[in-house]
């Protein structure tokens, strides 16, 4: 695959022995493809470093010091000039249709082979608690072995959940703790690539570009994989579109060996694993109340997406208007992404995390009249386009946090974020029993933009022993 690389090219070669640093918020060009030509064992993004007075941290190469003017964005282009995030990306792809599709073959599968709506449903929410256990007892892995290997042996292990799940002889209690298995390995893998991300694209702006467009396609899965299995499922049996997704899978192993380049493992052997290493990388105050960041919105922002069909009866409408409340949500998420990321530069959208985070829910408060389709479907759109300040945020998580730990801090991250939307969507469901939808999701704004305020308290308490990061969140 031919390579548009559309970064500057390498200065001249000046008589100095030494080549000039890297700049802090630029990646280093590579040759042609995108990938390091002097040693196939590539260790992770060197970044150039002044030395840091005793006490202090470093200033994260992520954001811009403040006597430097703010450089435009990139552009997800540049992202895209990067020969080895592009096999990851179509990689991302392939494991996407698998996990969608998979999971919505499997729940016709158990609906034919048991009638039973409640076993149906168990299909989907048993992806929820093994992924706390994952994300939380597997972690260390991701930075004890070399990252590729932990990402194609996740995908060929999910691959061979879906392959046992098409044997016609599998009962459902089998199917079930097959379909446990992959939510097992699913942090371990979503981590790892996060991390691995960093490594291939840096610390910098790059990154948190290439994180927003995984994000952008993990919400098009939303508008459009159930669709592709609802199609598929009406051409081929549940067990013929799991054997689709087995395919998927190991596609995507593929590209990953192949297509990305071996490094090694980011932390030794004898670095801490289990819940004495999860506590390791959550002593970090800042790192914890980062993590906060992450979980705390998304914990509140499922609420009206859980009690869509609820709401949709209460009001009186179609099922056509229900799918239309489903995707304003995730529309408004992406249109928020593509906005700050193609027209916002790093400093600018480093500045909007706190305003954006704070008003986040803000708009669900528009259900507390019991709006009709058309004001519930605004406020889902404009609570999805906050979710902006996830870019910026990006970047803070990944400057604070030690590269020896980054595999195992953002597993803990990603599983974190599953878990709250699974707490989220259950306490909704329970709050509803009590009290009418539309107030449900009225007191899930007020009380989500109260935590969320709190969380933001936390963060700027760490800066008050960071001074090196207090500009990123203060400006």
């Amino acid at each position: 695959m031919p390579t548009n690389d559309t970064r500057p090219p390498e200065p001249a070669p000046t008589p100095t022995p030494a080549p000039a640093p890297a700049s802090a918020t630029t990646p280093t060009p590579t040759p042609a493809g995108g990938l390091p030509a002097d040693t196939p064992d590539a260790g992770p993004s060197a970044q150039a470093s002044e030395p840091t007075p005793a006490g202090e941290r470093p200033t994260p190469a992520s954001a811009p010091k403040p006597s430097e003017p703010a450089a435009p964005s990139p552009g997800y282009r540049a992202v895209f000039a990067v020969r080895e995030f592009r096999f990851v990306f179509v990689a991302h792809l392939f494991s996407l249709v698998g996990v969608v599709v998979s999971e919505l073959a499997l729940t016709v599968l158990v609906y034919d082979l048991t009638r039973s709506p409640l076993l149906s449903s168990l299909t989907f929410a048993l992806g929820f608690l093994p992924y706390l256990v994952g994300g939380t007892l597997l972690a260390g892995l991701t930075d004890r072995l070399p990252p590729r290997r932990i990402l194609v042996v996740c995908d060929l292990v999910c691959a061979a959940c879906v392959a046992a799940m098409v044997v016609p002889a599998t009962p459902v209690a089998v199917l079930l703790a097959l379909r446990c298995a992959i939510a097992v390995v699913s942090p371990v893998f979503n981590g790892t690539r996060m991390a691995t991300l960093a490594d291939i694209l840096g610390e910098g702006d790059l990154f948190v570009l290439g994180r927003s467009l995984l994000r952008i396609v993990s919400q098009s899965a939303l508008l459009t994989g159930f669709a592709v299995g609802g199609v598929l499922l009406t051409a081929v049996p549940p067990r013929g579109a799991l054997a689709v997704t087995a395919t998927t899978f190991v596609l995507s192993a593929l590209l990953l060996r192949f297509g990305t380049v071996r490094r090694p493992a980011r932390a030794g052997k004898e670095t801490r694993s289990g819940l004495s290493g999860t506590w390791a990388v959550l002593r970090d105050r800042r790192v914890r109340a980062l993590m906060l960041m992450f979980w705390v919105p998304p914990l509140f922002a499922v609420v009206p997406e859980a009690l869509a069909a609820p709401y949709a009866d209460e009001i009186g409408v179609s099922t056509a208007a229900l799918g239309l409340l489903m995707c304003a949500l995730p529309v408004g998420t992406i249109a928020g992404e593509l906005f700050a990321g193609s027209f916002l530069s790093a400093a600018t959208r480093s500045r909007v995390v706190v305003p954006l985070a704070v008003v986040s829910v803000l708009p669900y408060l528009l259900y507390a009249p019991r709006p009709g389709l058309v004001l519930a479907a605004l406020a889902l759109f404009l609570a999805g386009a906050t979710g902006a300040y996830t870019l910026g945020l990006d970047a803070w998580f990944v400057a604070a946090v030690p590269e020896d730990q980054r595999g195992r801090a953002m597993t803990l991250m990603t599983a974190g974020m599953m878990t709250v939307q699974g707490v989220g969507m259950a306490g909704a469901g329970i709050a509803a029993e009590f009290a009418s939808v539309h107030t449900v999701v009225a007191g899930a704004g007020v009380l989500g933009t109260a935590c969320v305020v709190a969380v933001v308290a936390e963060l700027r308490a760490t800066e008050v022993r960071d001074g090196a990061d207090r500009h990123m969140t203060s400006r």
